[in-house]
């Protein structure tokens, strides 16, 4: 086998494992009015909490102010507090 068919072969086997591992990998944007905070987990927010999840790459428009408070574990902003479920 030739040095460029195993460079080759080895490139394509790197490309399959990177994108083999970043398929299960889920971040996301979330807001509650004009917080924000980033999850990497897929919750189903109460209705009732008026939360709205966005891609990992969301950004807002010129016009638009939103700020971000991050916090762990499964829960939401509502006002100053952070509320658990």
């Amino acid at each position: 086998m030739s040095r460029l068919a195993k460079t080759l072969i080895g490139a394509a086997m790197g490309a399959g494992i990177l994108a083999a591992s970043s398929v299960g990998a889920s971040a996301a944007i979330v807001c509650q009015g004009h917080v924000c905070w980033h999850t990497h987990e897929a919750y189903d927010y109460p209705h009732e909490a008026g939360i709205v999840v966005h891609e990992d790459n969301w950004r807002w428009g010129p016009r638009e102010k939103f700020t971000f408070r991050e916090h762990e574990g499964r829960g939401y902003w509502r006002g100053e507090k952070w509320v658990e479920w």
